[in-house]
């Protein structure tokens, strides 16, 4: 019988696990194609009925997320104490909100754009796919490591 707790060197997470490291962060990365040529645009969203529901003025990143089919998002992240890192990729159709029922309840996440102006338009995007993996990363190197990498932590 195996008792080991710690995961696998890689591992796939699963829909439930993802669901949960969406709800843990408040950035992510919008991937739109834009005029043929991919563009990524960091966004601050919530998760509202298991979408992700992200604010934004009309321009070209709401333009792309209504033309784009499909987008993508993704979030990351890295656990000093595991020494682990992790992602999770988001693939689906994005839409506006319409509903003010819809805005209220995205609203009621605390929805709140970083970027000062006018935010008014809400779009939703509901994963057709979601997928997200786990993994330990090497240990750095204490002499040759940028002082930026997190991975640092673990020895200071």
């Amino acid at each position: 019988m195996n008792t080991q707790t710690t995961p696998p060197p890689d591992y796939q997470l699963s829909i439930d696990q993802c669901w949960v490291l969406l709800d843990t962060e408040v950035v992510g990365r919008l991937a739109l194609i834009v005029d043929g040529h991919p563009e990524i645009f960091p966004v601050n969203f919530v998760l509202e009925r298991r979408s992700i529901v992200f604010r934004t003025a009309g321009g070209t990143k709401l333009w792309g997320a209504m033309t784009s089919k499909p987008v993508a998002f993704e979030i990351d992240g890295y656990d000093p104490h595991d020494q682990q890192a992790w992602s999770v990729v988001a693939r689906g159709e994005a839409e506006l909100i319409e509903s003010q029922d819809d805005k209220d309840a995205a609203d009621a996440r605390l929805l709140e754009p970083w970027q000062a102006g006018d935010k008014d338009f809400y779009v939703r995007l509901s994963p057709k796919a979601l997928t997200g993996r786990r993994f330990k990363v090497n240990n750095p190197d204490l002499w040759s490591t940028r002082l930026s990498d997190p991975r640092r932590s673990s020895f200071e």
